[in-house]
């Protein structure tokens, strides 16, 4: 991320709260973990995660019932971003939430994003995905990113993101494309071991190398 890795993570924390906050986010969930998620997160391998996913021509009860059921699953399973096609369900809806350990910090909803603009400078940074529980490694992205979206009441809404906000989005992003992290690692060894350390398969990744 940025140099400052400190100040970095507080404005990415200020920018998802200020986003949030304009959005007055109906959807409000408790983040304890639940003994069982509502919803099955389907892991490296799984055909329904390289599946492109739909726009959402109407956002209604519908929508948002599974936004809650996708951050119960998401918090049930510690992370800070879930894409639909995460839980086999190929819609353009994200929830994101950098701050799970406070209870009253609302996530975003993110339907039909779109980035209009990425920046020149780019950041690496280590990330993990739900989708691959126990990998972690190093990817490069745009460090900061423009993009609208609606969000869970139809609304359109516009936004500039920076450091974990940024990267976050555009990771789970990747996911309504069928793409997911690994496919961008450019360390081939670090990620052949860390698939076959935790009983994934290379042969499941879709290099994106150029």
């Amino acid at each position: 991320m940025c140099t400052d890795t400190k100040l970095s993570l507080s404005r990415s924390f200020a920018q998802l709260a200020r986003t949030a906050e304009k959005s007055k986010a109906s959807i409000a969930v408790s983040k304890e973990p639940l003994e069982t998620p509502p919803l099955e997160i389907h892991t490296l391998g799984d055909r329904a995660l390289r599946k492109e996913a739909r726009r959402i021509s109407k956002v209604d009860d519908s929508i948002r019932d599974l936004a809650k059921d996708m951050l119960r699953s998401m918090y049930t399973a510690k992370g800070i971003g879930l894409a639909a096609p995460q839980i086999g369900i190929n819609k353009q809806l994200l929830v994101i939430d950098l701050d799970i350990e406070t209870p009253s910090s609302p996530p975003l909803i993110l339907i039909n994003p779109e980035i209009s603009n990425e920046s020149a400078t780019v950041e690496t940074y280590e990330e993990g995905c739900l989708s691959i529980p126990g990998v972690y490694l190093n990817v490069i992205r745009p460090s900061e990113i423009t993009l609208s979206f609606r969000d869970e009441m139809g609304r359109p809404k516009k936004m500039k993101a920076d450091g974990l906000v940024a990267r976050c989005i555009q990771h789970e992003m990747d996911h309504l494309n069928g793409v997911l992290f690994v496919d961008r690692v450019s360390d081939q060894k670090q990620l052949q071991e860390a698939l076959q350390e935790h009983g994934f398969q290379t042969t499941d990744v879709h290099s994106l190398r150029i």
